[in-house]
């Protein structure tokens, strides 16, 4: 069975973190910078956990996993110790219809973490469906060889330029080419070599002096 590729809206959804140690924060960091309302479960928290809660940006329950924890989330991941809890909270996912992540254990997963390569708005996902996330990792290093820094730069310039093209009066064939052409890799060289230039040309400040000095 092959899983579909799909890039998910977490903007203020709820995910529950059953956990709190160390690896259950990795996955609730990540879940923050995806926006999402983040609740974590788990009867001892890492210093992590409690400052993110102390400030506001996550919500920590101090207590054992229980089924209910899981209603109304949109997924839930569990990132404990326990294989027994891991088990209760795919269980209570399962009877409730919510998408469940077991860490480490493939067979109770509802989707899969990608390695993923992150360029400004670019991001590009590997996955071998559980199958060999060394592999993942390894494309991963390859990739970001590939796609350097100044790719973040460029699709911000790209969809700029998208942004103003959509705005302009043309047939539907028109607008396409252009659209290839401001994505080609032409136009990605063009515009990093105008961006060394700039940067090349661009006076450099002395010690300690300040922008507008």
């Amino acid at each position: 069975m092959s899983l579909f590729p799909i890039l998910v809206e977490l903007k203020q959804r709820k995910c529950v973190v059953v956990g709190a140690g160390k690896i259950a924060a990795g996955k609730a960091a990540g879940l923050l910078r995806g926006g999402a309302r983040v609740v974590m479960i788990g009867p001892r928290g890492s210093s992590w956990v409690r400052s993110r809660a102390r400030a506001g940006k996550l919500m920590w329950r101090p207590r054992p996993f229980t089924a209910r924890d899981v209603e109304g989330a949109f997924l839930v991941i569990a990132a404990t110790n326990s294989s027994a809890t891991n088990e209760a909270v795919f269980r209570a996912c399962v009877e409730r219809g919510v998408l469940c992540n077991v860490v480490d254990d493939p067979e109770r997963c509802d989707f899969f973490y990608p390695a993923v390569v992150r360029r400004g708005p670019l991001q590009i996902a590997i996955s071998t469906s559980g199958r060999s996330p060394a592999l993942a990792r390894r494309l991963r290093i390859e990739l970001e060889r590939q796609f350097g820094p100044e790719y973040g730069a460029w699709v911000e310039h790209v969809g700029k330029m998208r942004g103003k093209l959509l705005t302009q009066r043309m047939t539907r064939n028109e607008r396409r080419k252009l659209l290839d052409q401001i994505a080609s890799q032409e136009s990605f060289e063009t515009f990093v070599q105008r961006r060394g230039s700039a940067k090349a040309q661009a006076p450099k400040r002395k010690a300690g002096e300040r922008p507008g000095q």
